[in-house]
């Protein structure tokens, strides 16, 4: 190994062994023989780089694939960020009004978690499970989810254009999607035949719970006296508001726990006066259910206040906070994740249903001609009438 390599090295695996130690990826086990193996291994790789390959090798370049990849390794979620991205979100400027009600996470590319109701992404055809090739003409391949979401901001009434490739399309399809403000609106709801209600949950945003309450309320005053809670693809708000609104069907016995590495367990469990909502509860699920959802309904399945239908949750249920690494860059990192009252993690695993069913595919501009989730959802809930009444 020359000198310089030496230098490049010595020069990259510097930070590389800050971010290793800040995200307690070796924790006690730091001191062991073991724990430097894949450093020394690291090490080797760059030196094959810098000594062999066919050019001379941009430094800049390689650490930024090196950090890039070792954030990825950890979750969706998790991102590595640029001394440029790190400056923005230090800002904490407020983000610019227009949205096209897309919600992102990464899947090699960027993935759409949900399109929000009502939104123009959602009016486009824009569905879960769709990957974001390029945002206006900028590939997406090295973006985190958070720099996706900026890019997706702008003026109410400005243009961004998708490139989105979904499995059934052989090529990609370009979508031009004029933002919006966002949409107020959380909680709606209908009677939907004798006796059932049906509540459409969008968004845990701040008031839902008391939205849900009031839709709840509303309902049962029209004759409903059980109902079916839609959470698909309900994937924004804070999980704070998602156990807020657990605490009205569950009386008794943990909600959720929350765990943070290095700092114990947090857990929430309900309190007296909890549990007003006693009617049967079926609640429905995709792939896009994510977040305050997930924990919703982690909640009232464990805690036997409800039955799930429909597809397995995403699994993204954690916390993340910023890192700042010594050049300036930083990890913008999961630190806690929430278990169900069951003490399952739900970030990384998901919730499975007890009744599964798959959404139907649909090619972009047409409906989906049927609706079998809710199907099944609606037969469920008059098995669990005709057990009541037996």
């Amino acid at each position: 190994m020359t000198s310089r390599t030496r230098w490049v090295v010595l020069l990259i695996t510097t930070p590389l062994v800050a971010f290793v130690i800040v995200g307690g990826l070796l924790g006690q086990a730091v001191a062991k023989e073991g724990s430097y193996q894949h450093l020394r291994i690291f090490e080797d790789v760059l030196s094959l780089i810098f000594g062999s390959y066919v050019e001379e090798a941009k430094v800049d370049k390689v650490m930024d694939g090196a950090m890039r990849g070792l954030a990825e390794g950890l979750d969706a979620e998790s991102a590595y960020l640029t001394p440029a991205e790190v400056k923005l979100m230090e800002r904490n400027a407020v983000p610019s009004p227009g949205a096209t009600g897309v919600e992102l996470t990464r899947q090699y590319y960027l993935r759409v978690v949900s399109a929000r109701d009502g939104s123009p992404a959602a009016r486009a055809g824009i569905r879960t499970g769709d990957s974001v090739r390029a945002i206006d003409g900028q590939p997406t391949r090295n973006l985190s989810a958070l720099e996706g979401a900026r890019l997706l901001r702008g003026p109410v009434g400005s243009k961004v254009t998708l490139t989105i490739l979904r499995d059934s399309l052989a090529d990609p399809h370009e979508v031009v999607i004029v933002r919006e403000a966002e949409a107020a609106g959380d909680v709606t709801g209908r009677l939907q035949g004798t006796g059932v209600g049906y509540i459409r949950v969008s968004a845990f945003t701040a008031g839902a719970a008391g939205h849900l309450q009031s839709q709840i309320a509303t309902l049962a005053k029209g004759g409903a006296t059980r109902f079916v809670i839609d959470l698909r693809g309900t994937a924004v708000g804070a999980i704070d508001e998602g156990i807020k609104a657990a605490r009205l069907f569950v009386p008794t016995g943990q909600l959720a726990t929350l765990e943070a590495r290095g700092e114990g367990n947090t857990t929430h469990r309900a309190q007296k006066g909890d549990g007003a909502i006693t009617q049967p509860i079926v609640l429905l699920s995709t792939a896009g259910t994510s977040g305050a959802a997930e924990v919703f309904a982690a909640a009232l399945i464990d805690n036997k206040r409800a039955t799930l239908v429909g597809e397995r949750t995403l699994g993204r249920a954690g916390l993340q906070k910023l890192v700042k690494l010594p050049d300036g860059s930083g990890i913008w990192m999961t630190y806690a994740r929430y278990l169900s009252p069951g003490g399952v993690f739900i970030h990384g695993t998901g919730l499975t249903p007890s009744v599964e069913v798959e959404e139907p595919d649909v090619e972009f501009g047409d409906a989906p001609k049927s609706d079998p989730i809710l199907d099944k959802g609606l037969e469920q809930i008059a098995q669990v009438a005709l057990k009541a009444a037996a």
